[in-house]
C-alpha cells in the first residue's frame, strides 16, 4: 500500500516503545483512531510528537466548548491553510459526532445553515490572517480555552500534515465518498462522544515543567500544553545559523496571511539559503515543499529527527504570529468578572 509519508520514513507504531508507545496508546483510546498519519509522522521527534498531541487533546478533545463547534473550527483553519488531508479528517469527525447534514454541507462548500457554526467557521478562517479574527468571538468567554487551542493546534498540525503527508487521508483518496465519510465517522462516534478528563495528556510530557502557558487559556491545561509545543518546536532553530533564523523571524512577522506566490521574492533559493527556505515553506506554503528542496538541504548528519524539527520549527513560527494577534483581547475577556 502507498506510503502516506513523504521526505521521512516513520518507525511502523508496532515497534513503537517508551514515551512514542505511551502517547499512541492514549492517542487511540481518546481520538478513537490508532495510528493517525499526523501524530505517527512526528514519531521520530517524541520531544514534538507528546505536546502536539497533548494541545490537540486537551483544546479539541477535552477542552471546554461543544465538540462539534470546535471541529468546524478546526475545518474552518484547514480550508485557510489549504490541507486538504486536514479538511477531510474533520468531515469525518463531524460524522463522528452524529452531526451528518452538517458535515455534507461543508463536505460540499457550504456554509453551515446554524448562525452560530456558520460564525464560529468564519472566525477560524480568518484567523490565518494576523489581526483578521477580533472580537466579537463566535463563543462563550469561558469556552475560549478550547477553541483557541483548538485553532493554534490545527495552524500546527496542517503545516505538518502539508510538509510531510500527501492528500490522501485514506488509500486512493476513498474519503472523498460520501458513504465512506460517513462510515468511517459511525466507527469513531464511541470515542469522540466519551467524554475526556482534562490534563491527561500532561504526563506525557517530558523535560522541564513547561509553565501556565498564554493568559488565554486562563489556567487550564490547554496552557502548558501550547508551551511546551513552543518550547520543542522553538528547539529547531538550532538547525540554522543566526542570518538564517533572523530571516525566518523577520519574514514571518511581517507575513500579512497571504499564500505567497509562486514568485515569491523573498524565498532564498535551494543553492543559497536551503534550510531557511524550508522553514519559511513550512511556514507559509508548506504544501511547496518538493523533494528538490528537502534534498538540497540534506546533508549526510540530518536524519528523519532533525528534517521533522526543522519544519516544526517553521511551522510553530506561524503559530506564533498568529497567536500574538489572537490572545491579548481573549486574555481580557478570560479576566472578566
Amino acid at each position: 500500500m502507498t506510503s502516506p509519508f513523504r521526505h521521512t520514513e516513520p518507525l511502523p507504531p508496532a515497534s513503537a516503545t517508551g514515551r512514542v508507545a505511551e502517547v499512541y496508546e492514549q492517542i487511540a483510546r481518546d481520538f478513537g483512531i490508532a495510528e493517525p498519519s499526523t501524530f505517527v509522522v512526528l514519531s521520530s521527534a517524541p520531544e514534538l510528537l507528546a505536546p502536539a498531541w497533548a494541545l490537540m487533546r486537551e483544546s479539541l478533545i477535552a477542552g471546554p466548548g461543544a465538540r462539534t463547534g470546535k471541529e468546524v473550527a478546526a475545518l474552518g483553519v484547514s480550508l485557510a491553510n489549504k490541507c486538504p488531508f486536514c479538511v477531510d479528517a474533520h468531515t469525518v469527525l463531524l460524522h463522528a459526532t452524529g452531526d451528518h447534514a452538517l458535515a455534507e454541507r461543508l463536505a460540499r462548500g457550504r456554509e453551515p445553515e446554524d448562525e452560530t457554526q456558520a460564525r464560529v467557521l468564519d472566525w477560524a478562517r480568518r484567523t490565518r490572517v494576523p489581526g483578521a479574527a477580533g472580537e466579537p468571538y463566535p463563543f462563550p468567554r469561558q469556552e475560549a480555552p478550547g477553541y483557541l487551542g483548538t485553532v493554534l493546534a490545527f495552524h500546527f498540525i496542517n503545516r505538518i500534515a502539508s510538509a510531510l503527508l500527501t492528500e490522501n487521508l485514506l488509500p486512493a483518496g476513498a474519503q472523498r465518498l460520501r458513504p465512506v465519510r460517513s462510515l468511517v465517522g459511525r466507527s469513531l462516534s464511541r470515542a469522540v462522544r466519551r467524554p475526556a478528563v482534562p490534563g491527561t495528556a500532561l504526563a506525557l510530557l517530558d523535560g522541564p515543567a513547561p509553565g501556565a502557558g498564554p493568559g488565554w487559556a486562563a489556567g487550564t491545561p490547554v496552557g502548558p500544553a501550547y508551551a511546551a509545543l513552543r518550547g520543542a518546536a522553538a528547539s529547531g532553530a538550532g538547525l540554522l545559523d543566526e542570518e538564517e533564523q533572523a530571516l525566518v523571524r523577520d519574514t514571518v512577522a511581517a507575513w500579512d496571511g497571504s499564500h505567497p506566490s509562486l514568485s515569491w521574492r523573498g524565498l532564498p533559493g535551494r543553492d543559497e539559503l536551503p534550510g531557511a527556505r524550508l522553514a519559511l515553506l513550512s511556514a507559509l506554503a508548506p504544501y511547496r515543499i518538493t523533494d528538490e528542496d528537502v534534498a538540497a538541504w540534506r546533508r549526510p548528519e540530518h536524519t528523519d529527527h532533525c528534517l521533522v524539527h526543522l519544519v516544526a520549527y517553521g511551522a510553530f513560527t506561524a503559530v506564533d504570529r498568529v497567536e500574538s494577534t489572537l490572545s491579548s483581547p481573549v486574555e481580557d475577556l478570560t479576566r472578566e468578572t
